[in-house]
């Protein structure tokens, strides 16, 4: 028996609707936002952009391209501030023992897992390897996770501008202020959609409260086997609207709670589940017409959108497929498929679980709604690759775009030799230099992937975190470090990966995932910016076409697919085979 397609695609079409419906708007203000434009919301944080500026030693110009940085300043001020943030992240986790808003009494964070932490939220990728209700404080929760979910959002928001701006200016170093940059679109782009969002979160029963824990009767006294009798349960809280929507938004996806946006207080209503869906899509889309108003051809944009939505679309259609046929061996006996609900939510069904996996993969967001680790070997093997693909199926805010304009370079680099002439972008010469950067930032994630998953197979010791024998223990394994390598942060759940070991190495892979492609993709931004403009030719391979979608969504595949087929080999797809056959996995 198989799943009907109908409820799943109402909810599809549905989300989507709602992202495609506000990318265009919302795309055309923060384009005009970060190159100085009025907010309406000017009266109100204006004054507060101008404290933040005034504190970071940077004017306020018309236009916020004019008197800025080189790329190695723009660079170095994005290392410098992700640098302050670290360490500040690390040390408040540490002292929380001390600060207020404390309710719980809990303690400082092990050395490792605080280092882990900081890392993760700095670079945009937000693995936790803890449970946010038992080991961080309301002070941690507001004043570093918090904050960190806003800034690190802004950092790819502000690269990707720099980048547009290298692309846009002729013969020119100025990539416009990186401070500039960070404050605009925090001020005028997140905090105005996380507070609208976060107040309708609250209405749907969101937790919002600097109040204790609270205990509560149980309905049902529980008796365990010893024969103590519970009556009472403490239902952790904390201000957690004000983080998920930021969570949510920024493509961050750490969970104020443990098990996420699948926790009731997280995520208590159709409506909220909704919107949190979309909410992981919406700003990735909308800098794709953001970057359309930049370069001046919003066909750019479109075509980049159409490409992300089409891979989105096959990966959403491939996860659906594999999960509604559920597993022979079930099936043989004598299980209701549309009934085998372990790991999915149950208050939403199995296509919200799907529709979630799917989304959250494709973006850099990580957050999840249900455990990954049940999916089907096929669905969970393909929000791996969506991952691998190096997070350009919308992925991150700002870090998608800038991901997948790499491969547009590498794209219309290959299609420039096939015809033999020198490739162009947007009117810009492509070189060697330009292809060798964007193959640094390309496979350096890819090779963290390989070799992270290798090393950790390889040692007994760490192996074991992973309980699962057989290839789901190895698809748990190549599945923490396709997250942490790519900046998503989502776990297949059931690796215990809060050891010195597991923080130490998938820290360095989020370390080497976020800024040996940041740096590149400045480098390559600030080559363009001094190279002038080429009149476009016959021979000008035009870029918005369908043509060009195909060929960069094969570019795409062709490097994703071919770099991990022996790995996603030795895990879900020997698995799903075994599954097939009725073996064990």
């Amino acid at each position: 028996m198989t799943l009907s397609p109908t409820p799943g695609l109402a909810q599809a079409i549905l989300t989507v609707g709602v992202v495609l419906v506000l990318a265009f708007p919302l795309g055309t203000y923060i384009a005009r936002i970060m190159d100085g434009g009025r907010s309406p919301f000017e009266r109100l944080l204006g004054p507060f952009e101008r404290m933040l500026l005034a504190a970071c030693g940077v004017p306020r110009p018309s236009d916020a391209a004019g008197g800025g940085q080189t790329w190695r300043g723009y660079a170095s001020s994005v290392l410098l501030f992700s640098a302050a943030g670290l360490l500040v992240t690390y040390a408040i986790q540490r002292v929380q023992w001390i600060l207020p808003n404390n309710p719980a009494g809990l303690g400082a964070v092990t050395p490792d897992s605080a280092l882990n932490t900081a890392i993760s939220f700095v670079t945009n990728t937000n693995w936790q390897g803890y449970a946010g209700e038992t080991t961080m404080s309301y002070a941690t929760q507001m004043l570093a996770l918090c904050t960190q979910n806003f800034v690190s959002a802004a950092v790819g928001i502000g690269v990707m501008a720099a980048l547009a701006r290298g692309i846009r200016n002729a013969r020119s170093v100025d990539l416009g202020s990186f401070w500039r940059d960070l404050i605009r679109s925090t001020v005028h782009v997140l905090l105005p959609l996380s507070a609208l969002l976060a107040i309708v979160l609250v209405s749907q029963g969101v937790v919002q409260t600097l109040g204790p824990y609270a205990d509560v009767t149980l309905v049902e006294p529980i008796t365990a086997a010893d024969g103590t009798v519970t009556t009472t349960q403490t239902l952790p809280l904390g201000p957690a609207a004000s983080q998920i929507a930021i969570k949510q938004l920024g493509t961050n996806g750490g969970g104020y709670f443990n098990v996420n946006s699948a926790h009731p207080f997280e995520n208590p209503t159709p409506l909220s589940n909704l919107l949190e869906t979309a909410s992981i899509l919406l700003l990735p889309a909308a800098l794709c017409c953001s970057f359309g108003v930049w370069v001046r051809d919003r066909r750019q944009g479109f075509a980049i959108l159409a490409a992300m939505s089409v891979l989105l679309i096959l990966a959403l259609a491939g996860m659906w497929i594999s999960e509604s046929h559920g597993v022979p061996a079930l099936a043989a006996l004598g299980v209701d498929v549309p009934t085998a609900m372990e790991g999915k939510e149950t208050r939403f069904g199995v296509p919200a679980s799907v529709l979630w996996g799917a989304f959250t993969t494709a973006a850099s967001n990580g957050s999840v709604n249900a455990m990954h680790d049940s999916f089907t070997p096929i669905a969970g093997g393909i929000a791996m690759l969506l991952m691998q693909l190096g997070e350009v199926v919308f992925g991150g805010v700002g870090s998608g775009l800038y991901g997948m304009i790499l491969f547009v370079l590498v794209t219309v680099f290959v299609s420039g030799l096939m015809v033999g002439r020198t490739p162009e972008y947007l009117r810009k010469k492509i070189g060697p230099f330009e292809m060798k950067m964007a193959a640094i930032a390309l496979l350096a994630p890819s090779a963290m992937v390989l070799i992270g998953t290798a090393v950790a197979s390889s040692l007994e010791a760490t192996a074991a975190a992973a309980p699962n024998p057989g290839p789901h223990g190895f698809s748990e394994i190549l599945y923490a470090f396709s997250s942490a390598s790519n900046n998503n942060g989502s776990a297949f759940g059931g690796i215990s990966a809060n050891t010195p070991f597991w923080n130490m190495a998938l820290g360095t892979c989020m370390f080497v995932g976020r800024f040996w492609v940041i740096v590149p993709v400045l480098a390559i931004a600030g080559s363009l910016g001094r190279k002038g403009t080429v009149a476009p030719s016959i021979g000008t391979l035009p870029t918005h076409t369908p043509l060009f979608v195909g060929l960069l969504i094969a570019v795409v595949l062709i490097v994703g697919v071919l770099t991990f087929v022996p790995a996603l080999a030795l895990g879900p797809v020997v698995e799903q085979l075994r599954l097939q056959t009725g073996g064990v996995s």
